[in-house]
């Protein structure tokens, strides 16, 4: 890995910097090791006594090494072979972990649900992977218990992708170890963390934002109404990607969730059929997709100045609260344009007093 790529991972890596926060660096500095060497005034001047934890070279260059001997590899948002439906996400995810042979030139489609789903539940997510696989879609889920299990083993022998919350070489669950070593081997396992990571409650969301992202349209299968698989729907349809459901008995509490999105709008499912309806007209996009990777918007020569950004950063501090609000909104209640409000909220973050969430939401740290 290049001088470069090895930078990026470690402003990726540092802490307090999120997927928002490292693109806006980028854009700021032009390269990750101009935003390395900035990143510690920047945090000072906001408030940090001590700069951010930033991975050394050589932790960089150990965690590239221990990822390749596993037999899986690092993909940057630059490389060309990096997911290109992931590439249309704002923003999308600076570093992914990928092991397996298949690749993202396909259409594609996430089936997820309950964990504690009901035997029906598991068999109809298998026969509508089987059926989606057959036609030529890749399925895509979260490798969990209960209906995601069901979709990566009905799509195993036509092609599966598994989003795991935690490190590449991370078994969760337990009782999925051979299914996730049989996807690395014939699939394609995907991860936003780093090597050896085991994961927390928020790497979660996370995991389910590249579900979505990665997938034309998301079919929930059976959901509870606090289920995570209506997050990863309520993604989806951020991301202007198709949501879809099946329906269930109103005596199911695991129907209540899939009953709602579907009152609320999404697709009623039955088949693949009605999954390969709705795709049809998506899946020329991808085939026509040819990505070069993420590349930097041109300057729009109206960056904020420094000086601009320290007369504000305080006033944008105190607007926030534990409740997330938009930037938008935040920059109307400043009375400051909405740049000069998401630069202050970059320095906020890297000290520590703010957290930004990918979507445009904002709330204190």
């Amino acid at each position: 890995m290049s001088a470069n790529r090895t930078a990026w991972l470690r402003l990726a890596r540092t802490d307090g910097v999120g997927p928002v926060t490292f693109f806006k660096l980028i854009e700021r500095f032009g390269e990750a090791e101009a935003a390395l060497d900035a990143l510690p005034g920047l945090a000072r001047k906001a408030g940090r006594a001590q700069a951010p934890r930033m991975p050394s070279r050589e932790e960089a260059e150990s965690e590239i090494a221990a990822t390749e001997d596993f037999g899986a590899r690092i993909a940057i948002a630059s490389d060309a072979d990096y997911p290109p439906l992931l590439l249309e996400l704002d923003p999308p995810p600076p570093v992914l972990t990928l092991m397996g042979p298949l690749g993202f030139d396909r259409p594609s489609c996430a089936i997820v649900g309950s964990r504690n789903a009901s035997a029906i539940g598991m068999k109809f997510a298998r026969e509508l992977a089987q059926g989606l696989g057959a036609r030529g879609v890749t399925v895509v889920s979260g490798l969990a218990r209960g209906i995601d299990g069901a979709a990566h083993t009905g799509s195993l022998e036509t092609g599966t992708v598994a989003v795991l919350a935690g490190g590449i070489n991370h078994i969760y669950p337990p009782e999925h170890r051979e299914l996730q070593a049989e996807i690395a081997r014939r699939g394609c396992l995907v991860t936003e963390s780093r090597f050896g990571l085991s994961p927390t409650a928020r790497d979660f969301p996370r995991r389910n934002r590249i579900i979505s992202g990665l997938s034309l349209g998301t079919v929930v299968v059976e959901a509870a109404l606090k289920s995570g698989s209506l997050i990863t729907a309520r993604l989806a349809a951020e991301q202007n990607r198709e949501v879809m459901a099946t329906p269930g008995s109103p005596l199911d509490p695991r129907a209540k969730g899939t009953n709602k999105l579907i009152r609320e709008g999404a697709a009623l499912i039955e088949s693949a059929d009605d999954v390969l309806d709705i795709l049809g007209q998506l899946k020329r996009r991808v085939a026509e997709e040819d990505s070069d990777g993420w590349m930097p918007p041109p300057s729009d020569g109206e960056r904020p100045d420094d000086s601009d950004v320290d007369a504000v950063r305080e006033r944008v501090a105190g607007l926030l609260s534990p409740s997330p609000v938009s930037v938008d909104e935040l920059a109307r209640a400043a009375g400051c344009p909405v740049q000069l409000v998401m630069a202050a909220l970059v320095e906020l973050e890297l000290a520590g007093r703010a957290e930004i969430a990918p979507g445009g939401q904002v709330r204190s740290a």
